[in-house]
């Protein structure tokens, strides 16, 4: 009982774990953004590439 008392009594665990959290949670919406990025870049490529097609034909 002892050693469950001196765990709840420890917060840099819980520090750690909320810290964690909270990376987590910012790698997740960097991806996002790069992943929105990156569809506006291709189609803005795809779109350049079929324009530039049509007026060498």
């Amino acid at each position: 009982m002892s050693l469950f008392k001196k765990l709840l009594r420890n917060s840099r665990g819980t520090a750690a774990v909320e810290l964690g959290l909270v990376l987590c949670l910012i790698v997740i919406g960097i991806f996002g953004a790069l992943n929105g990025l990156g569809n506006e870049a291709t189609n803005s490529f795809n779109s350049t590439a079929q324009k530039v097609q049509q007026a060498t034909s």
